[in-house]
């Protein structure tokens, strides 16, 4: 389905914020991983998340779901594939293959099936590969994309590198896996390490599952101890920042009265940088006990902003900064080019179609932005990339003639509601047959 964004001139409302989808999945997996009954209220539901339940199940996890909780039954340190294809799909879901690669390594034989060629079948997994290889596993890849095998079951820790250059999801992987195994462990991170704040949650979260995990302050060195258990315990999901940014950028770029709810003041989402942006932008907004509220009149300023801490947000804030006054520059972010498409080539291309003024580096965003709106009426290809279609919708806003964002249901990978949510805000958007 093709979803129509008309220009719309107010928005108005109040919204509860979609529960956060990168803590549920690692909740999931904590809790599976954990022998005994786990309780997750406020779950996030969307494609990857969705994903994640559905691999824990084949590997062995119990689950039960109501309105406002998840009880999983986790299957300990030892997964047990149930299909007889020994077979798991992960969809589209980047993170969840990643943190799986690691736990599926403790068993005999794991298929991971391509079913998403040119999304995530494009998207390298190397790095994680040659680390897994060091413990003993033997995998069989496509230049380090899907379809992947791997045969594990007799793995040993030690010193283990890996390198953080391409994503920190290669390490999070690891995190999860190494208390597990017998011998003690050092993991060293090579090169550098992006989204290191995304590293801070799957800490948080290990921990809280009763896990013991020493790491440098740079989060670069790790030192595991082996024969670990996790805990079955009770996790409450905090509301989502990163899809939240493109619903406080939308209502920063018109003319707006919209309170958000659910988002944590003190998060360990990097994402939650969407409010100090826009503040730096001079958008009039509060954020108080959980509810962020903007009150603008859709003008906005330029900014320099250091986008490595905050991957998730930074096409909104990009989409924002279409319609400031002045050049905005986001650097630092050339991790977003192996999300599931070139985050920056594909979605500045697309911007210009819709009249954007807009360069790319190969770590930067360069908007020189236009106060008065950009020309619109255009049909837009997304990727098949659910942060692409939020930001342009954001720019279909003030375009001066409706856009066509092309397969805009992919939104559902991690935002379902998306749109319904701007639809009870008073946004002109259509879907319409693609």
């Amino acid at each position: 389905m093709d979803m129509l964004v008309k220009p719309t001139a107010q928005l108005k409302g109040d919204i509860q914020a979609l529960s956060s989808k990168n803590y549920t999945t690692r909740y999931l997996l904590v809790a599976a991983l954990a022998e005994g009954t786990s309780t997750i209220y406020y779950p996030a539901h969307s494609e990857d998340s969705d994903a994640m339940r559905r691999c824990l199940q084949d590997l062995g996890a119990i689950l039960e779901e109501d309105d406002t909780k998840i009880v999983l039954t986790g299957f300990g340190n030892i997964p047990r594939l149930q299909p007889a294809s020994k077979e798991l799909n992960v969809g589209n879901a980047g993170a969840v293959l990643r943190f799986l690669m690691g736990i599926a390594s403790l068993l005999p034989e794991v298929h991971f099936v391509n079913t998403y060629p040119e999304s995530l079948g494009k998207r390298p997994h190397d790095d994680l590969i040659v680390a897994l290889q060091q413990l003993g596993a033997d995998i069989e890849h496509r230049e380090g994309r899907l379809p992947i095998t791997i045969r594990g079951g007799q793995l040993q820790g030690g010193h283990i590198k890996v390198s953080g250059n391409i994503s920190s999801q290669y390490l999070s992987s690891l995190l999860f896996l190494l208390p597990l195994l017998k011998e003690d462990s050092v993991v060293e991170v090579t090169d550098d390490l992006k989204s290191k704040v995304v590293v801070c949650q799957t800490l948080e979260v290990i921990r809280e599952a009763g896990i013991t995990i020493e790491a440098s302050e740079d989060l670069m060195h790790y030192r595991i101890p082996g024969g670990q258990h996790y805990t079955a315990r009770t996790y409450h999901v905090q509301g989502d920042y990163p899809g939240s940014a493109a619903v406080l950028a939308a209502a920063a770029v018109t003319h707006s009265d919209v309170t958000l709810r659910g988002l944590t003041v003190d998060s360990k989402q990097g994402e939650r940088a969407i409010v100090d942006v826009l503040r730096m932008m001079n958008v009039p907004l509060t954020h108080e006990d959980s509810v962020v509220r903007v009150q603008s009149a859709g003008k906005l300023t330029a900014i320099d902003f250091d986008g490595d801490a905050a991957t998730d947000a930074v096409l909104a804030m990009v989409a924002a900064a279409v319609f400031a006054d002045g050049t905005s520059r986001f650097y630092n972010v050339e991790n977003l080019r192996y999300k599931e498409c070139d985050r920056i080539t594909d979605y500045v291309n697309e911007l210009r179609k819709a009249g954007a003024n807009v360069e790319e580096r190969q770590a930067e965003i360069i908007v020189h932005g236009r106060p008065e709106g950009v020309e619109g009426g255009v049909e837009i290809n997304a990727h098949y990339d659910h942060r692409v279609i939020m930001a342009l919708t954001v720019v279909g806003l003030r375009a001066k003639q409706p856009i066509r964002i092309k397969d805009a249901h992919h939104v559902a990978k991690s935002y379902p509601q998306y749109f319904d949510h701007l639809l009870a805000l008073g946004a002109q958007v259509e879907w319409i047959d693609g």
